[in-house]
This record gives structure tokens, sequence and C-alpha cells, in this order.
């Protein structure tokens, strides 16, 4: 009865994911007088990629694509580097004051100082229409940082121990005995901060105003409400998108990430269950 019920919510919560991105998909592919003649459908009747293909003379979109690309992999990479970094030490029972840093972590979890407040302090570190504005103030997250000192605190001891007989350093240890056994949670948590940094795009508009920083979720946005996007060569001309422009540009955005996940589901999995059961 209960595997019934269970497979049966995650029927419906497959189906709940799939129709919409079949539908984005459809719509994308379709000419736009099926698109307003029929609404929703989930298999193209006819076939028309113009919404591609006018989508790729707007400059401003794939400029922002760009941006978040490089985004994406700065911002990954710093933080999965700093969150491993300030979790291996975290991970030693013998570490100073080791529950008042945890607790300090925890507590940033569950609060934070709010918008105007942040916004100020971004203003004063001089960070608005600055590309360094998306990274530095997401570099590490608590949970991730949990999950990774829970990981290194399930591997045993005594590696440490006979690799420091031998001679390793700290950083001997952490780059070479630590990281090369913790790809799931490095896997996991570099999931984690690339869709983060993917889809992030309200930090875009709370503290960039200059084009060439606009982020792809944000000018995405901008398409998806407005309909419509500034060419950022002439800053003056507007590039109208009809609904199989926007669809297109959807497709294209999500394209990295659906590529990504393969390659990192078969860590995820073991990654958040050993991250997640250490105390």
């Amino acid at each position: 009865m209960v595997d019934g019920f269970a497979y049966g919510m995650a029927a419906i919560l497959v189906i709940a994911i799939i129709l919409p991105f079949m539908q984005v998909i459809t719509v994308s592919m379709s000419p736009a007088s099926v698109v307003n003649a029929t609404g929703f459908h989930l298999f193209p009747t006819k076939f028309d990629f113009s919404g591609y293909k006018k989508i790729a003379t707007d400059n401003n979109f794939w400029h922002s694509y760009l941006n978040t690309i490089l985004r994406a992999v700065i911002g990954t990479s710093s933080g999965v580097l700093i969150t491993i970094m300030t979790a291996y030490p975290l991970s030693k029972v013998n570490l100073p004051y080791r529950k008042g840093l945890m607790l300090f972590v925890v507590f940033t979890m569950y609060f934070s100082g709010g918008m105007i407040p942040k916004y100020l302090l971004i203003k004063n570190l001089h960070l608005t229409n600055n590309f360094l504005v998306y990274i530095l103030p997401c570099l590490i997250t608590g949970f991730a940082l949990i999950i990774t000192r829970n990981f290194f605190m399930s591997i045993p001891g005594e590696l440490e121990e006979s690799a420091k007989i031998d001679g390793a350093t700290p950083w001997r240890v952490l780059f070479g005995i630590y990281l090369p056994l913790s790809k799931p949670v490095v896997a996991t948590i570099s999931l984690w901060y690339c869709v983060h940094h993917w889809n992030s795009w309200m930090d875009n508009m709370l503290y960039v105003t200059k084009s060439n920083l606009y982020v792809l979720q944000y000018v995405l946005q901008t398409i998806l409400t407005n309909g419509q996007t500034a060419d950022m060569e002439t800053m003056t001309d507007v590039i109208i998108h009809t609904e199989t422009m926007k669809m297109a540009a959807l497709v294209l955005s999500l394209l990295p990430i659906v590529c990504t996940y393969p390659f990192l589901q078969k860590y995820f999995v073991k990654g958040m269950l050993v991250g997640s059961v250490k105390g």
C-alpha cells in the first residue's frame, strides 16, 4: 500500500515536470500560426525553427549567455575550492572553538541581515556594476560546507596519520588523500553551485545596471516578461520576441545544465547520503 502510494506520487511528480518541458520544446519548434491557433499541445504538428534562427541574431542574449558561462565556471570552481578548504579543518575534532564555528555556520543558514543591509554592504565594497558581485557574495554556502565537512569526517583518520608519519603536510593530506576520496561530495556541491549560478538573476537586477554585465537568466526574465530586449551594440534598437522565440531562448538556456547533470548523477546520491549522516 505504501509502495503504491509512493510510486503514484512519483508518477504525478514526473508528469508535472515533463508536461511543461514538452510544451516549451513543442512551442519552440512550431510556427507562430500553429501556436496561436491551437494553444497547449504536447507534440508539434508542424516544424518551424524560425524562433531559433531569430534568437541567434539577438546579440544581448548571446553576450549574457557568455557572462553566465563565465559566472558558472568561476563561481563553481572557486566555491568548491573554498568549501573544501574550510570543511577540512572543521572536520577535525581537536580544532579549537570548533563547536562555536559550526554554530556560526548554521546561524547564517537561517538568519541574514536582509536586502537593504546587503545592498549597502555591496555598494560600500564597490561591487555594484562589477562582475565580482556574482562571485564573492555567494562564494560559500553553509549547507554545502556542512555536507562536505561531514563527508570528510567519514574518511578514516588512520589514512591521515600514516601520511603524516611519511612527512605529508596538511596541504598534501587534503589534496592528495582527502580530495581523491571525495569525488561524490565534490560532484554534489559542484552541481549545487553550478545550478545556483546558472539560475540566479536577482543579484543582476539589484546590483548591475550595465548591460554588458547582464547574465542569461536576467535577460531571459525580461524576454519572458516584456517580450523584448534592447540590442547591446546600438543600445537603441529593440528586438521583439514572439512566443516561439521566447521558448527557443528558454530551451537554449536549459541545455548546459541538462547536459551536465547525467555526468554527476552517479555521485549525487552517495555524496548526499554520506555527507548528511555524520554528526
